[in-house]
């Protein structure tokens, strides 16, 4: 079974907070400072349209017609900017023929219309406002256009929309930083659990400690009681397993005086029972004490001294087989496995290699998931078929009846392996032997 934990590149909570807060103010940056100058332009155009709307009314108030039909001011316009030449404001006026237009136009005219925009003198940008209407004593109606250069209006509005951006940007890091820090502080309880979670799994507290917000503190108090039921089954089951053994040794004890007792042939065939019951109960119990560790969380054991020793030790036992074992680990790798159980599950697998490996055994480790790693004892033996691969973990199954063994060894890497949620895996080596890849975790930092 995999250990779950965070996959590179997989993001953290604050991250995905900050994420989505840099997301929506980039957004919400982007939709005012587009949307407000162009408020702004309106407005201000509209203000402009008011006052040249005034002009018009001054206008059409002033125009009237003489006796020989010609169309005349009659009046002075209220801006002195009429008879300035090209100063920006400007009125055109058109009847029949006939055409009037401000001082301020000079030798130009008003060109242009509604959808392509309005030039006036040296290509001045303008706002115009117009208007028909009729005179007394004419057939014909009145053209009436008053126009004002934008170009002020323009420069006005780029000057709010520097100052705009400028704002908003400033206020986007200020927002941003401030849901930084807020993010920060909010999820300071969980960087404290992850402090204490640390402190439980060296093995220098028993329990989390402290205190949390209302949302987190149930959890605690759940996590607290799940660590003290744990220590107190492995305490029981330590109990337990010395109990047993106490309660266990007397009737062998009287087993074997008895057999002591028989002819020869009868102890040859019941004193290697007994000796194979004392084996697995010193086993077995030896198990029960072991999972009864306190700090079992902290585990952490090198693997590769751990092969050397179990090496040195099977050389001893298979001196006659001549086997060359070779080591490739780096000294550095480290799993998170107690130093006994490691024993338990590497001195398994290499004896197995030793009873069937033709004259080498490799010791390595291969790439594995995050969180875990794998490690890989092959030999050049006879193997075993891909079939049975999967049979021979099963308690109990011994595939060669005439090799010592009690069918119990593969079985009991494999339950190891599982109680630290890892994996060993029986597959065929490329040298023809038997290739076990032992998967297991490697310590948290």
């Amino acid at each position: 079974m995999p250990i779950n934990k965070r996959k590179k590149g997989q993001p953290s909570i604050r991250n995905r907070l900050l994420s989505a807060a840099a997301i929506w103010l980039l957004a919400i940056t982007l939709t005012a400072g587009y949307l407000v100058p162009s408020f702004i332009k309106s407005y201000l155009i509209d203000q402009e349209k008011t006052q040249l709307y005034l002009y018009l009314d001054q206008i059409t108030a002033l125009v009237d017609i003489d006796a020989h039909g010609r169309v005349f001011l009659d009046g002075r316009l209220s801006n002195p900017r009429f008879n300035s030449p090209y100063s920006g404001l400007y009125w055109s006026l058109k009847l029949n023929n006939q055409h009037l237009r401000s001082r301020s136009l000079w030798d130009t005219t008003i060109s242009g219309n509604n959808e392509e925009g309005f030039e006036g003198p040296n290509k001045q940008s303008l706002i115009v406002v117009k208007r028909k209407f009729l005179l007394p004593d004419s057939d014909y109606p009145v053209e009436l256009s008053v126009a004002i250069n934008q170009d002020r209006l323009i420069k006005t509005l780029q000057e709010l929309t520097r100052g705009l951006w400028l704002i908003l940007t400033i206020m986007a890091i200020g927002i941003l930083t401030l849901t930084t820090l807020q993010v920060s502080w909010s999820l300071w309880p969980l960087r404290k659990l992850r402090r204490n979670l640390k402190l439980v799994r060296e093995g220098h507290t028993t329990e989390l400690t402290g205190l949390y917000p209302v949302e987190i503190q149930p959890v605690i108090d759940d996590l607290n009681a799940l660590l003290f039921h744990y220590q107190e089954l492995l305490l029981r089951a330590r109990n337990h397993s010395g109990n047993l053994s106490h309660a266990l040794k007397t009737p062998i004890a009287i087993l074997n005086n008895e057999v002591a007792l028989l002819d020869e042939p009868t102890k040859a065939k019941l004193v290697p029972a007994l000796q194979q019951l004392q084996q697995h109960i010193d086993y077995h119990l030896g198990r029960a004490r072991m999972a009864g560790a306190v700090n079992i969380l902290a585990a952490k054991t090198a693997v590769s001294s751990r092969v050397d020793a179990i090496s040195l030790a099977m050389d001893k036992v298979y001196a006659n087989r001549e086997l060359i074992l070779v080591n490739e680990l780096d000294s550095s790798v480290m799993v998170a496995v107690e130093s006994s159980d490691l024993d338990e599950m590497i001195g398994n697998l290499i004896e197995n290699s030793y009873k069937w490996a033709n004259s080498l055994i490799r010791v390595y480790q291969e790439s594995s998931q995050s969180g875990q790693i794998t490690l890989v004892i092959e030999d050049d033996g006879i193997g075993i078929a891909e079939e049975k691969c999967k049979q021979v973990l099963n308690r109990g199954v011994r595939l060669d009846e005439s090799t010592p063994g009690t069918g119990l060894g593969l079985n009991i890497v494999n339950e190891l392996a599982h109680s630290y949620r890892g994996d060993l895996i029986l597959s065929k080596s490329q040298r023809g032997g038997l290739k076990a890849s032992l998967i297991l975790p490697i310590p948290r930092n």
